[in-house]
Parts: C-alpha cells; structure tokens; sequence
C-alpha cells in the first residue's frame, strides 16, 4: 500500500514491495524493497542530507538505521523537481513496518529541517488473506 506525507512543502511517496525470489520464507528471510519518491512542492531549493529509519519486525524487535543520504546521493531539488530511489530491507519475520526522516537544507540560507517518511507495512502479498 502506497504512503504519503507532505512536510514543510516536501512529499514523500513510499511504495512497499516485497521480493519472492530473494526471500527465504523456511529460513525466516523475508526481503522487501520499496521505492521513494521525494518531491519539491516549494519555492526554494533543497538538499537531502541524511535519514533516519526506524525498523520494527512482527516480534515488535526495533532496528534504528541512520546515515548520509540516500542509496550513497544526497540529492538537490529545484521546484518541482522529483527524485526516486529504490532500497530494501530483510525481515526475521514475515511481516514489519518502517518510518522514519529525513533532513533536509534549504540551499538558499542553510537552514535544516526534518520531513516524515510516513509509516509503511512490509507484507508479502500471501499474507493478505
């Protein structure tokens, strides 16, 4: 299911989707990808410069990810402009969700802020009945 946010005039798009040919299901190897869209809705120029991931499995284990950038980019956006990046996560368990940040700068005066990443679920689509 496709999630969306928007914060201070920046969008984020998350699509969750889960990898059969990579997971391992009898090995507790759940794989999931999904793809980030991170639009500019505002007037300025912006950076992504870090993020910030909080991971919980279906046995209510937290994992916490921080770092620079994106997939090794930190990527500028001019208004309107939109950047995607696919990455992924492995699972112990069949299920799990991911939320998180990321900081931006305001390219113009170098000023920081946070945007939401929102909640997205991590379900393998044989789990849905």
């Amino acid at each position: 299911m496709i999630q969306t946010a928007i914060t201070y005039n920046i969008k984020i798009t998350v699509e969750p989707i889960y990898q059969p040919m990579y997971s391992k299901p009898l090995e507790h190897e759940f794989i999931h990808a999904y793809r980030i869209s991170i639009e500019n809705l505002g007037v300025e120029t912006v950076q992504l410069l870090r993020r910030h991931w909080y991971i919980w499995d279906s046995n209510n284990r937290a994992r916490e990810v921080e770092g620079e950038g994106v997939v090794g980019q930190t990527p500028v956006l001019a208004t309107g402009e939109v950047h995607q990046y696919v990455s992924g996560s492995p699972m112990r368990t069949e299920m799990g969700t991911m939320h998180g940040t990321f900081q931006m700068k305001r390219l113009v005066d170098d000023h920081l802020f946070e945007v939401i990443v929102p909640k997205f679920y991590l379900i393998p689509p044989f789990k849905y009945n």
